[in-house]
C-alpha cells in the first residue's frame, strides 16, 4: 500500500468538508463551506483541492462543467497516520508521556476518565 499523503492544516479543513458529504462534492459546495468561516477565496480553495488531488488524498470526476471531488483516503486512515507522526515527532514514539501530558494539561470530564479506565482494563486483560 502506498504511504498516506501528508495533509497540511489547511488541507485538513478541505478534507473534513469532503468527508462529511454523503457522496462526491462539487467544487462550489467546498468553496461555499470554507469561504465563510476561513475567509478563503474560491481560488484558494481550488488550489487546495488541486494539491490534494496531486497528493492522492482526493480524486475527482468532471461532469459537464462541474468538478466532483471525493476522498481517496478515509478520515480514520489520515487520523491514524497523523497521530503516529505526532507521537513519533513530539514524544519519540512513547505513548505514556503523551497521555500524561494531556491528562495534566487538560481537565478531563468524568466520562473521559471512565473511558480511559475501561480502555486500560480491557488492555490489561489481553
Amino acid at each position: 500500500m502506498d504511504p498516506l499523503p501528508q495533509v497540511s492544516p489547511a488541507e485538513w479543513d478541505v478534507m473534513k468538508v469532503i468527508w462529511r458529504q454523503p457522496g462526491p462534492s462539487p467544487a462550489h459546495a467546498v468553496i461555499d463551506a470554507l469561504s465563510g468561516p476561513n475567509e478563503w477565496s474560491a481560488a484558494t480553495v481550488k488550489t487546495l483541492l488541486n494539491r490534494l488531488v496531486r497528493k492522492g488524498a482526493l480524486r475527482f470526476e468532471k461532469k459537464g462543467k462541474a468538478y466532483l471531488y471525493s476522498a481517496a483516503v478515509t478520515e480514520a486512515e489520515c487520523q491514524a497516520a497523523e497521530a503516529e507522526s505526532f507521537l513519533d515527532r513530539v514524544f519519540d514514539g512513547s505513548l505514556s508521556p503523551l497521555v500524561a501530558h494531556f491528562t495534566r494539561a487538560r481537565r478531563l470530564r468524568k466520562a473521559e476518565l471512565d473511558e480511559l479506565e475501561n480502555l486500560l482494563r480491557t488492555l490489561r486483560k489481553k
